[in-house]
């Protein structure tokens, strides 16, 4: 599986399609687009590597615009992140 992960991310070039989400406007993706959150979180509750969730943390930031990523990164350090993940 690690190996799978790292292909992903040696052979990513931006955010794969979501069928969840087929209009241009790529606002509401990007908001419920958490998954590297909720992996990291995961990982770390069962003590696993977290370096399985790098390819959510990659989609995540080439989805997203950088400012928002920066604001939300920042708040989710502070623990002031306004989402429940």
């Amino acid at each position: 599986m690690a190996e799978d992960i790292k292909t992903k991310i040696k052979n990513n070039q931006t955010a794969p399609c979501d069928s969840r989400f087929p209009s241009q406007n790529q606002t509401r993706n990007c908001w419920q687009n958490l998954d590297f959150h909720r992996c990291e979180k995961a990982m770390a509750a069962k003590g696993g590597n977290v370096s399985v969730c790098e390819w959510y943390r990659l989609v995540y930031k080439s989805l997203c615009p950088i400012s928002w990523v920066l604001v939300w990164d920042d708040s989710w350090t502070e623990g002031t992140f306004p989402e429940k993940i």
